[in-house]
């Protein structure tokens, strides 16, 4: 049997603890979004007196809650006065559109308390959201409400845009002359590839409901020419043919048959030496380095009924058997990689 390596470094339950304890750290940050603090903050520096009236809080807890977030990282403090380090500034300022603290306002409403069921999910298999209870499924409800959708996409595409921007920069577009991005949300990825190459035309393929704001994206960008919506739901009608089909975060909230399902339909949509796109947090194909994808996937056995993450050679294996010629893996940016699959 191998030997781990000799160490003069005492065993500490230093990591464990941390890690153990990891969700005061994250509910600190949580809440600090929630009260929209760093917003607060983007227009200049304040002290806590200051602060305090200006998002309700306590006099006790006041310092201890600023200074937390400046221990973490996410403040700084020069003589007595707080600001926003230039991530925080740049990703947590409301007003600025590469913010991402929708997804965060969204961990601390709802996931911070479907969390603390994943025990209950790892034993049934269930997951542990609002519909569990018989209540509107979140996405249900966030639907039928057009200007909460439409923050909730400005929040995906902050996510997603710095993995856009490679894709459009990384793929031989100038071997394809159209594509459509599958389940398209604001349309961003759209976007960026046709803003980086003007001789393709795009579908945004989405539910009816996104139709209006990805146009409208669309139209400040200037692409109405070449970029277009087609509403559909993806399990109920056939994709739009193009050279080049993207899914973009998509696949890992389906079990396995219909995750095969989705790549067969992008199968049957493309030309020979066409390509299927697929990116999202995909694991390592040894399971040990991409800690996001693979906590990612915990959060889909607590939000759905099947959804599951995966390594890119799972990926590789099924698009390989619905009949793509060749695949590969290329990573793009933080957890993000794509799976390119040729037809």
């Amino acid at each position: 049997m191998t030997q781990p390596p000799a160490t003069d470094e005492p065993l500490t339950p230093e990591h464990i603890m941390r890690v153990g304890l990891g969700f005061w750290a994250s509910k600190t940050l949580l809440s600090a979004v929630e009260l929209e603090l760093f917003t607060e903050l983007s227009n200049g520096g304040r002290t806590a007196p200051q602060l305090q009236p200006r998002l309700g809080l306590h006099p006790r807890a006041v310092l201890d809650f600023l200074d937390a977030l400046v221990s973490l990282g996410f403040l700084e403090r020069t003589d007595g006065v707080y600001r926003n380090t230039p991530a925080v500034d740049l990703f947590l300022d409301k007003a600025k559109p590469s913010y991402v603290g929708g997804t965060l306002e969204i961990a601390s409403i709802r996931q911070f308390g479907f969390w603390n069921g994943l025990t209950e999910s790892l034993r049934s298999g269930k997951p542990q959201t609002e519909a569990s209870d018989g209540g509107a499924s979140f996405f249900a409800a966030l639907y039928a409400d057009p200007a909460r959708l439409k923050e909730f996409l400005k929040t995906m595409t902050g996510l997603s845009h710095p993995a856009n921007i490679l894709i459009a920069e990384r793929f031989p577009w100038a071997n394809h002359n159209s594509f459509v991005d599958v389940g398209t949300a604001q349309g961003d990825l759209a976007v960026q590839v046709a803003k980086a190459h003007p001789h393709l035309t795009g579908i945004g393929f989405d539910l009816s409901a996104i139709g209006t704001i990805f146009e409208e994206n669309i139209a400040h960008h200037g692409l109405n020419a070449r970029v277009r919506f087609e509403a559909g739901d993806f399990f109920y009608r056939q994709l739009p043919k193009a050279d080049v089909v993207m899914m973009g975060h998509i696949l890992h909230d389906w079990d396995l048959e219909e995750k095969k399902i989705l790549i067969r339909k992008a199968y049957e949509a493309l030309p020979p030496n066409g390509a299927l796109i697929v990116y999202e947090s995909i694991i390592d194909d040894a399971r040990r380095e991409n800690t996001f994808g693979l906590l990612m996937s915990l959060n889909a056995l607590l939000e759905t009924e099947g959804g599951f993450d995966y390594t890119g050679a799972d990926c590789i294996a099924w698009m390989k058997e619905i009949g793509f010629r060749e695949a590969r893996v290329e990573h793009l940016v933080g957890p993000d990689s794509m799976v390119v699959g040729i037809r």
